[in-house]
């Protein structure tokens, strides 16, 4: 069995903050519970952060209490509600957006498709101190994808979200969490400093960062519980 690395900070995997429909993968968590996760991580000392403040913090040995808050999907209730508690709170997050899906709906829910986030959207969380992060040009399976479309998912995703901003974008996230080593090897050849994978993936390193789903049962013990097999798993004190 290959050995994890120790040192792996612990960075949180959200995608929707609405209201959930029932099924066995939800991928909603209603906005009073999503707060009630924020106060959570305030009143026990932690603060989220993006996961570029998180890297930087950790290089120079500071990163102590912080916990890495991210978004998949980009969509626009990230702007409207998540944004605004992490506001409040002090905390900053990194969303990750398909550049070509902005303003239009998440084709790829299985359930309900759900607003993304638009580009004067885009403008108002990245001039709060929000981390936006590249899911690709399109949002699909790069395991799926032929060497020539995994460069254009790679490098026109994130050209186009740089040309919106004006702004270097640094990491990646791999849209469903597939990943195999041709497209970690391709984002780190395309530039990037960093890509989260989940918790499960068969990689690791700093371009499959392993991430902790959130999900509506989230609060108290299993708040505690998560933490605890992060630093089980990783070796790493949160």
């Amino acid at each position: 069995m290959k050995r994890r690395p120790a040192g792996m900070p612990l960075i949180l995997r959200y995608r929707s903050v609405g209201r959930t429909e029932r099924g066995p993968a939800r991928p909603n968590v209603p906005p009073e519970v999503f707060e009630r996760q924020m106060d959570w991580l305030y009143r026990n000392g932690l603060q989220g952060v993006s996961v570029g403040e998180l890297r930087a913090a950790w290089r120079a040995g500071r990163a102590r209490g912080l916990v890495g808050l991210t978004f998949d999907g980009g969509y626009a209730d990230f702007a409207t509600r998540a944004a605004p508690v992490l506001l409040r709170r002090g905390f900053t997050a990194t969303v990750f957006v398909a550049a070509a899906e902005i303003g239009g709906e998440s084709t790829w829910d299985t359930g309900p498709r759900r607003r993304l986030m638009s580009e004067d959207q885009i403008h108002r969380v990245v001039g709060k101190g929000m981390e936006l992060g590249s899911h690709g040009l399109r949002y699909v399976s790069l395991p799926g994808t032929d060497d020539e479309e995994l460069v254009e998912e790679l490098t026109r995703g994130r050209s186009m979200l740089e040309d919106l901003t004006g702004g270097p974008v640094t990491g990646f996230a791999y849209p469903y969490g597939h990943v195999l080593r041709r497209e970690m090897d391709a984002v780190r050849k395309a530039g990037y400093e960093y890509a989260c994978a989940v918790w499960r993936s068969l990689l690791n390193g700093d371009h499959a960062l392993p991430r902790t789903r959130m999900g509506d049962h989230d609060r108290g013990v299993r708040m505690w519980a998560k933490v605890f097999r992060h630093q089980l798993v990783w070796r790493t004190r949160v």
